[in-house]
């Protein structure tokens, strides 16, 4: 397997050792809650995992897209990750450098919040919007800030200017966790809400989350 140009934080077991796959191109054949598959031809599908602000920015099945990349080896099971931009995948890997923090809360992570949000609430040093994340508890939240405050700051920016589906995606997942759902159970909501598309505001894909389930959808 090539290996990319790209360096691992040292004393990160689960990491590669670098990029080995830094990207990957094709065809998107398969989406499912946390994951897609991307057939690159030649009879070679790649499962990507890929965070909900992510997802959400997708195509629709069949057609041809590019995913960022990053390679990571835990527990002897290699696994893709998969990204739109560069700061995203930058974001991803510089939350693997924190030594309580795996790919599984770092991909929670990004999915509660976009790239911009959660590096600025990092930069902010703002605990409270990070606890949001289910499976994030104070303690690894202010291990996050104590490590990267000062590292984030190049990815963090105003909310104008990110994209604007995913971050109404975002704040409706942390909306509907202030509402008693679990994070899994939220994210899994808003991805089928957001199934039809359409730019919607917050408000209104909470009340789609909401309806769908007062309907038993």
């Amino acid at each position: 397997m090539p290996r990319v140009h790209g360096t691992a934080p040292e004393g990160r077991g689960f990491l590669s050792g670098g990029l080995v796959i830094s990207r990957v191109r094709g065809r998107l054949v398969g989406l499912d809650v946390d994951r897609v598959e991307v057939d690159t031809g030649a009879g070679v599908v790649y499962e990507v995992h890929v965070p909900l602000t992510v997802f959400n920015r997708l195509p629709a099945q069949g057609a041809e897209l590019e995913l960022l990349t990053a390679y990571i080896v835990r527990d002897d099971t290699p696994s893709l990750y998969g990204f739109l931009d560069t700061r995203e995948r930058t974001l991803f890997l510089r939350l693997l450098t924190v030594q309580m923090v795996g790919p599984r809360l770092a991909l929670a992570m990004m999915s509660a919040y976009h790239a911009g949000r959660l590096a600025r609430a990092i930069a902010e040093q703002d605990a409270k919007v990070l606890i949001q994340v289910s499976g994030l508890g104070r303690k690894t939240a202010e291990r996050v800030i104590l490590e990267l405050s000062d590292k984030v700051r190049d990815i963090a920016v105003t909310e104008v200017g990110d994209d604007p589906d995913s971050g109404r995606a975002a704040e409706a997942v942390a909306a509907l966790i202030s509402l008693g759902y679990s994070f899994a159970e939220a994210d899994k909501a808003v991805r089928d809400a957001s199934g039809g598309g359409g730019a919607e505001t917050t408000e209104e894909l909470v009340r789609r989350v909401l309806a769908d389930r007062a309907s038993g959808t």
